[in-house]
């Protein structure tokens, strides 16, 4: 997932951390504490110039210094910015000299260099490590930022300014690069409000100001509800089925919270639990699975209903006042898909397949569940939810003779990271790796790498951060740390952050299938970062549209079962023995496994999200619970046993995290990704040739081209959704 980041200008301002799944232990040493509630722009100026924030970083490519930042720092550091900021775009508001490119959208790109360089930092801080200090500081600023954004986008005379360029695009002789960002941010700013009357633009600053708060408390409540909601277990038997490791990880997460002699299972962001496949105690997996599926309704001061209910309403009354039928038609008009419409028929496309096959993997399930129990003495269940991830492993294991547990001694991860991710990039795009522990981190779990190009230059900075924590978001992304422009010659410094247990002391970190394909993913986002190669930060590196942006990380998950990288990575942490063909074709026989599972449980959520955002103004304020589950029923997609990918109240995809509205754009994008994953094959697979030519015409071209001529100029014809299909199982159930 990339992490959105509401832009002004050329300032990155995120409103909320990521979605959570708080893990185990090794939360990190929390900065020099200090109360920050009070800090502000006032602070005296010899104070200011001693932030750490105040000017550019002396590191490496101004990585941050984590060194040097206390918790103390972030707010006046982010109030001296926003100070900073409004009063560069003033200036450039009240040049007396008529609106040129150069002073006006050039001027702009060069603003907010202080708020740009802080916001970066805290919001990755505030996502993967937070506390309580920085939440509260997230909560004291994120209106006051939200206020901020309006400020320049709601400025009047700066926006004549604008659109006086604008207006005379035509006939200035720009380069494309200047051209395209001309229009984009002329459209960002029409998209803002910026024709909206005085009064109107007045409702839109306070409806802004309550939005921001509101997602930041929803992430918030929902960091707190995760942690809160992760069953403790006090008879070890409970948990039977689970590894050794496992449960060494579930004792180490109860001493760290004060549980000593019992057993944690942190929860992740997801819906459906990892340990549900191995736990052999229906009770517990129960017991698991609902403290998953209820973690942020328990009428608390963490039940996030009323928070999203409001929201939704709110987002509403924001489209209609812009002009919009619904917030999803105000979102999607500069994404691909253009409108509602258009997302939900391409949806409709893939549900009753996916529902399909889902419908047939559960007969198989029960059936399982029917002979386990009869051979047992024991009356069969009916499938629940809980049910479904123990019972399709033993599934495949009958079918494919395969068992989860037999793979993960071959995906090591740190060899998964070298000599899988890197070495893939390596032979595709030329690029090297070297790891610099003289970089300072945020966390002692995090590790930093230089990235060096085909040609022995320094490219990049990757941090990666792997394993869960409390304080933790839950899931998995990617953002900057500093990010790509030669206006502002600047570099990328780019992280990659995830979820996985963290081993025992001594012990491995095995990664099932599925990490291993996240850690792949991730890097596809990172490496469309890392090749951005564009004038104005604006249109750099992954700033481009929601349907898009997912296209290069998921075309990145296919290397990971390319014979060539499987080969180079999948070996044995004991012996580095490669694994052994039989077990390797037994894992391409069951590729397709539990699809219609993993298709529904990601449409469900998908059409879940546009629903919420096709609410129109005056609707009524809606009860989550019913909402949901008549939104459900009317799209066909309310399989008892396949609840969607993610609750409305745990959804932060589309409360905190810029998603709303676009979750499709994962479905979107699989499909880019699989059919440009048959260009690739039909070209010679995993080449240089290959690499380089998608790296120039794609990875390294951002948002500076309209992106679906951007990808047929590359592919030669538009996107196709019949690999997908394929690719994805589908392709022999009915589609509307």
């Amino acid at each position: 997932m990339l992490r959105l980041r509401l832009l002004v200008i050329a300032t990155t301002i995120a409103l909320a951390a990521c979605s959570q799944s708080p893990g185990g232990a090794d939360v990190a040493p929390t900065p020099a504490p200090a109360s920050t509630a009070s800090a502000s722009a006032t602070a005296p100026a010899d104070a200011m110039t001693s932030n750490p924030f105040f000017q550019a970083s002396t590191l490496p490519f101004q990585a941050p210094p984590f060194d040097k930042i206390t918790d103390a720092d972030y707010q006046p550091a982010i109030e001296e910015g926003m100070k900073q900021q409004l009063a560069e775009v003033q200036k450039i508001a009240d040049n007396p000299e008529p609106a040129t490119f150069e002073n006006t959208y050039v001027a702009l790109e060069k603003t907010g260099v202080m708020l740009n360089r802080v916001m970066a930092v805290f919001n990755g801080v505030t996502a993967a490590n937070t506390n309580p200090t920085l939440q509260k500081v997230q909560e004291e600023e994120a209106p006051k930022l939200a206020a901020h954004q309006d400020a320049i986008y709601l400025n009047d005379k700066l926006f004549k300014r604008i659109a006086a360029v604008h207006d005379q695009r035509d006939t200035l002789k720009l380069d494309p690069e200047s051209a395209r960002l001309v229009q984009v941010v002329y459209d960002n700013f029409v998209h803002a409000g910026a024709k909206l009357s005085d009064v109107d633009k007045t409702r839109l600053k306070a409806m802004n100001k309550e939005e921001s708060s509101l997602s930041t408390a929803f992430t918030n409540k929902l960091l707190a509800a995760t942690k809160d909601a992760a069953p403790v277990i006090g008879d070890k038997g409970k948990l039977a089925g689970l590894s050794d490791a496992e449960i060494a990880a579930a004792s180490r997460a109860a001493a760290d919270r004060k549980q000593d002699g019992k057993y944690v299972l942190p929860l992740q962001n997801t819906t459906q639990q990892p340990e549900l496949q191995d736990l052999a105690d229906r009770a517990t997996r129960q017991q698991l699975f609902e403290a998953s599926w209820n973690r942020a309704e328990q009428n608390d001061a963490n039940d996030t209903r009323k928070t999203i209910e409001r929201l939704a309403q709110l987002r509403a009354q924001e489209a209609a006042l812009l002009g919009y039928p619904n917030y999803a038609a105000w979102k999607l008009e500069d994404q691909m898909a253009k409108t509602p419409a258009t997302a939900m028929g391409f949806m409709q496309k893939l549900a009753p397949a996916a529902v399909a096959r889902a419908t047939r993997e559960a007969a198989d399930i029960q059936a399982q569940i029917d002979q386990d129990q009869k051979a047992a003495g024991q009356p069969s269940f009916k499938l629940q939810p809980w049910d479904w991830n123990r019972y399709a492993e033993q599934v495949r294991k009958a079918r494919y003779d395969l068992d989860e547990n037999q793979i993960k001694p071959y995906f090591e991860l740190d060899n998964v990271l070298e000599n899988g991710v890197f070495y893939a990039a390596n032979q595709l795009y030329g690029l090297t790796f070297k790891e610099r522990k003289d970089i300072p981190v945020y966390q002692p779990d995090v590790r930093v790498f230089e990235v060096f190009d085909h040609d022995g230059k320094s490219l990049a900075l990757f941090y990666c951060d792997y394993f869960k924590r409390d304080n933790k978001g839950g899931g998995a992304w990617m953002d900057n740390f500093v990010g790509q422009s030669k206006l502002m010659n600047t570099k990328p410094v780019i992280y990659n952050v995830a979820n996985f247990t963290k081993p025992a002391a001594g012990q491995p970190a095995l990664l099932s299938f599925d990490d291993v394909i996240t850690m792949f993913h991730e890097f596809g986002h990172a490496l469309h970062g890392m090749f951005a190669d564009e004038q104005y930060p604006t249109l750099s590196g992954t700033n481009t549209a929601r349907d898009f942006v997912e296209f290069p990380s998921q075309f990145n998950e296919h290397w990971a079962t390319n014979p060539k990288v499987f080969a180079n990575y999948a070996k044995n942490y004991q012996t580095g023995a490669p694994m052994p063909q039989a077990l390797v074709d037994k894992m391409k026989k069951a590729g397709k496994f539990n699809m219609g599972y993993n298709m529904t449980e990601l449409v469900a959520a998908a059409m879940l999200d546009m629903n919420w955002h096709m609410l129109g103004a005056d609707a009524p304020v809606q009860d989550a619970d019913k909402f949901e589950a008549t939104a459900l029923k009317k799209d066909g997609v309310d399989l008892s046993y396949v609840p969607p990918r993610y609750r409305s109240s745990y959804f932060q995809h589309i409360w905190g995290n810029g998603y709303a509205a676009g979750y499709y754009a994962y479905l979107w994008t699989q499909m880019l990704a699989d059919d440009a994953f048959v260009e690739f094959k039909d070209n010679g697979g995993l080449t240089r040739a290959n690499g380089d030519r998608f790296r120039k015409m794609v990875l390294s071209r951002g948002n500076t081209e309209d992106l679906a001529r951007m990808y047929k100029d590359w592919r030669g014809q538009d996107p196709s959704i019949e690999p997908m299909l394929e690719n994805r199982g589908l392709k022999d159930a009915p589609k509307k």
